[in-house]
């Protein structure tokens, strides 16, 4: 009878996996943001995310871009806040852009997403959406060139501290006083 039951443990043990998705740790100076990542839909950005975190591009590096209304409150207050090292300090390869109409995710609020000029040219820039931000997809006017935003996770603990740095002062784009990210690690 042991032996069963310590089999069905260690059974049980095998079958469960934390996370069906790796999950990220955002750690700032406001709290920590988890999100998981989708690497089944967005391969390329992933892996290309995952590699920055493990190069350490993302320790002691910043939110500093915030897109908002300044005359809304903060609980209903739409837009972004971006991070990653800005000006671009590390040689990180530019990540191929895997549109949303590719990967079916949407920039909903919570949405992790590559930053980019152009198309293919996203390297380590990353922002979070505050609110929904649909816009920001394949084939919308929220991009010169209509192909939107790379798409790659989502925030599943932390809203509460992506709406924090969200509301902190800004001078246009640029939050007054830059949001430190400690570090970015696989959780």
């Amino acid at each position: 009878m042991r032996w069963m039951i310590f089999c069905l443990m260690l059974f049980l043990m095998a079958c469960h996996k934390k996370h069906t998705h790796p999950h990220i740790l955002i750690v700032t100076n406001y709290g920590d943001i988890e999100a998981e990542l989708y690497e089944d839909k967005a391969p390329q950005t992933v892996a290309a995310f995952i590699r920055n975190i493990q190069l350490s591009h993302y320790k002691n590096s910043t939110f500093y871009r915030v897109l908002k209304d300044d005359d809304m409150p903060t609980d209903y207050n739409t837009g972004i806040i971006q991070g990653g090292v800005w000006p671009q300090l590390v040689t990180a390869a530019s990540v191929p852009h895997e549109s949303t109409q590719q990967t079916g995710l949407s920039h909903t609020s919570g949405t992790l997403s590559m930053a980019r000029l152009a198309a293919g040219s996203a390297s380590t820039e990353f922002f979070i959406c505050v609110g929904d931000k649909t816009s920001l997809d394949f084939g919308k006017r929220g991009t010169k060139d209509s192909l939107g935003y790379a798409a790659f996770g989502k925030v599943v603990d932390g809203m509460d501290v992506v709406r924090k740095i969200h509301a902190q002062k800004s001078a246009g784009e640029n939050f007054i006083k830059k949001i430190n990210i400690t570090d970015i690690k696989l959780n």
